[in-house]
């Protein structure tokens, strides 16, 4: 026994030293590579002198000292400010090596090579030397910048700090402020009626404070914001050129000014005056090939609408124009009519002129304007094929052909048809045991009709809505699905309801009426045996009916594609079964029908949160974040298998196959009811996260690397999925994978291929073990989030 434990002893000793003999081998590793690289670095930038000409020295940047005679507020922002009259970029290196600089020299030898050629065209730059810098005219740039500032009768001067050794040169600009000078008062100068009225009320408005610090900048977005006002008050030709700004200093002794708003001199009289709408001409089918053919016109609400023939019904147009004969112009109203016209879709091309009216006499207080509305509208009809191939987890593929019909004004009014169909053929390419030899036929048709306007038994005025008219979709459309050796599956729905923009970031779309109603025939043996094996799958099924009401809520932010932060909200709200409890039949224990119909009742509600970080050149992080829950109640057990969550996917987490992850813990591998393997893993709570880094690589070939995080529960335990329960334990039973991607981006049309591979799978005991042998690749079309 003791020689048993005094041999463990030692095995346990000889382990130790096995693994400290690792590390130390290991760290003598890392060494000899740290070591390697900082002398090829060292070497690289000492080989770079050699092409330094003698009477040359490389620039290495600038800096700023700033002294003054009182304390600087912000004085980081002004150093910045003066920053940008130098800005002049330094040569790149990494860890020490000049690596833009090595190849740009190696390419201007007699025979480069190709490879030095080419890494010169993708990194190489040109030297920046010490006599590239004009520090003398940079030194009057900076001080015309401090007057622009306030700091009258500044000094600025200039250093260089050389070291011939490295071969580089440094400059230190040093500057000398005085106390800046500061407004006492901000006045209005005589000026002319009607316009003298007019600005006074914008100088009480204005951000200008006392002892405000002088500061040309400021000047100038105060005449750019004056201009912008007295243009929404109807001066068409007014120019914040005219305005000029005087500072008087001889009231004061102690670097004060009062500062006077004036006109220039000989400023035309009609930039003067404010201008009114004469008369308003909308030519709803423009033509420039035949605007010389006769026209009718139609008067209409006090506007002339103009074509050859009856393109659009003038009362149906005329909402979408804000702009009205007797008004004063106004640039954010014709910006406004210009934005809702486009939204009808049924004009390529909204272009808004105004003319002048008349001529100007001496004592005129208003003058008029001429305005013409030119829509050019898109093709009445359009046809559009496509062929596709699609592949699905349960490793079904095959193509899939759409036909889609689209007529552009249908009923005159700018009503928008599509009718869609399309027939799908898969087969399950990889399988075997009792799945072998499965096949889908589908079959759609879809008819959608979109009105410009709000179709509602109560009349709404549409002056309510005055960022967009909201617009009312209908649709109706019918699937036929036909699965080999199973079932075949027939399928309606309908839909009525809005959808309209408050503003440029928010969507709103309401259906208050969706129903949908699906029903199986010619179920073989082997179905019904899976559905008796599997009750839930059972009860998703049984629930033919459905019809409820859908919102859902969007701020996108993104739009503003300059932005250094964007956010992205989509918010979603599913209720079915409410209004149809009324009306229904109670069948003892057995759940409601209605129309003889068992219909579904249930709540469902998600949130899509999303957030881009803008750096660098066409760089950028992006992540999201997604919840989902929904509740099946009343005349439901479960929600129907439609509307449950999947989690998986190219536009999900891309490490597992689409529909493929979850719920919870359950492995479908180990589980002996295969029918699992058919149908897609479902549940009713959904949570994913989401986060890449974007970059371009060459062109409109951008790159990614991303990690992914999420999986779907059920909220009540399931026979048919077990371990599928949301627990307080959910962290531990997420999906996680990682990867990269490459993306072809052609002007906002992206084809996306991620390779990633799993690192945390839930199925299989939870262990962190990234499977980078076993990778998933996805293709797709459009970012992900």
């Amino acid at each position: 026994m003791k020689l048993l434990q005094r041999h463990s002893i030692l095995s346990n000793k000889n382990l130790f030293s096995t693994r400290q003999a690792s590390i130390l081998s290991s760290c003598r590793l890392i060494g000899v590579i740290i070591f390697f690289f900082t002398s090829l670095f060292i070497l690289q930038s000492c080989s770079i002198k050699k092409y330094i000409p003698d009477d040359e020295l490389l620039y290495r940047g600038a800096t700023i000292d700033i002294k003054s005679d009182t304390l600087i507020k912000h004085k980081n922002d002004l150093k910045t400010e003066l920053g940008v009259a130098f800005q002049r970029e330094t040569n790149k290196k990494f860890l020490g090596w000049y690596y833009g600089l090595y190849f740009y020299y190696k390419a201007q030898k007699d025979n480069p090579g190709f490879v030095n050629r080419w890494l010169n065209k993708k990194i190489g730059e040109e030297p920046v030397y010490q006599s590239d810098i004009e520090n003398i005219e940079i030194e009057k740039l900076m001080t015309n910048r401090l007057e622009n500032s306030g700091y009258f009768y500044s000094t600025v001067t200039s250093d260089w700090s050389e070291n011939n050794k490295k071969k580089t040169a440094n400059i230190n600009y040093s500057v000398k402020v005085p106390l800046p000078y500061k407004m006492a008062s901000y006045q209005l100068d005589t000026l002319q009626p009607p316009i003298y009225k007019e600005m006074q009320g914008y100088l009480v408005d204005s951000p200008f404070e006392k002892d405000m610090r002088f500061d040309l900048s400021k000047l100038k977005l105060e005449r750019e914001r004056i201009d912008n006002g007295l243009k929404m008050k109807g001066y068409y030709n007014f120019n914040p050129n005219f305005l000029i700004f005087e500072a008087d200093t001889n009231q004061y002794k102690n670097k004060r000014f009062d500062l006077f708003l004036k006109l220039k001199k000989d400023v035309p009289k009609k930039s003067m005056l404010p201008y009114k709408i004469s008369k308003i001409n909308v030519y709803t089918n423009y033509d420039i090939k035949k605007d010389s053919l006769d026209l009718d016109t139609v008067r209409f609400n006090n506007k002339n609408f103009i074509s050859q023939e009856l393109f659009f019904k003038p009362k149906y147009l005329d909402p979408f124009i804000t702009l009205s004969e007797g008004a004063f112009y106004n640039p954010e109203t014709s910006k406004n009519t210009a934005r809702r016209l486009s939204t009808i879709g049924a004009y390529k091309f909204v272009n808004i002129q105004y003319n002048e009216v008349g001529t100007i006499a001496k004592n005129d207080s208003v003058a008029y304007l001429e305005t013409n509305i030119f829509l050019s509208p898109l093709n009445k009809r359009a046809l559009q094929a496509s062929l596709k191939a699609v592949t699905k987890s349960n490793n079904f593929a095959g193509p899939t052909f759409a036909l889609t019909y689209t007529n552009r004004n249908l009923f005159k009014g700018g009503e928008l048809l599509n009718i869609s169909a399309n027939v799908g053929y898969e087969w399950q390419i990889a399988s075997g045991g009792d799945n072998k030899g499965l096949s889908n036929l589908e079959l759609g048709l879809k008819t959608e009709l979109i009105y410009p306007r709000i179709i509602f038994p109560v009349k709404i005025n549409s002056n309510f809505f005055r960022y967009a008219i909201p617009k009312t979709k209908m649709s109706i459309g019918f699937d036929y699905l036909k699965r080999k050796q199973l079932y075949t599956l027939l399928s309606g729905t309908a839909q009525f309801g809005y959808i309209w923009d408050a503003n440029r970031y928010i969507t709103h779309e309401i259906i208050p009426i969706s129903t949908n109603y699906s029903q199986l025939y010619n179920t073989t043996e082997a179905f019904d045996e899976i559905l008796e094996e599997n009750p839930f799958l059972k009860q998703s099924f049984e629930q033919q009916f459905i019809s409820g009401l859908n919102y859902s809520f969007t701020y996108n932010g993104i739009v503003d594609s300059k932005k250094t932060h964007q956010f992205y909200v989509n918010s979603t709200l599913d209720l079915a079964g409410n209004s149809l409890s009324l009306f229904a039949k109670a069948n003892g224990e057995e759940p409601k029908t209605i129309f003889n119909f068992e219909y579904a009742q249930y709540a469902k509600a998600d949130i899509d949160l999303r957030y881009h970080f803008n750096f660098g050149k066409e760089q950028k992080i992006a992540a999201r974040l997604f919840a989902g829950y929904g509740y099946a109640y009343g005349n439901s057990e479960v929600i129907p298998f439609t509307k449950q969550y999947y989690s998986g996917g190219p536009y999900s987490v891309r490490a597992f196959r689409i529909r493929s992850l979850g719920p919870g813990t359950y492995n479908e591998e180990t589980d002996a009811n295969s029918s699992n393997l058919i149908f897609d893993n479902t549940g009713n709570i959904r949570l994913e996260a989401n986060i890449e880094y974007r970059f371009p690589i060459y062109s409109f070939v951008k790159g990614a690397v991303f990690a992914d995080a999420g999986n779907i529960w059920t909220s009540k335990e399931n026979e048919s999925y077990p371990n599928g329960k949301f627990t307080d334990n959910f962290i531990n039973e997420l999906g996680m994978g990682a990867g990269f991607g490459l993306r072809v981006d052609v002007q906002g049309f992206v084809i996306r291929f991620d390779l990633a591979a799993p690192f945390h799978d839930p199925a299989n005991s939870g262990q962190y073990d990234f499977k980078i042998d076993e990778p998933i690749l996805n293709f797709a079309i459009g970012y992900p989030f």
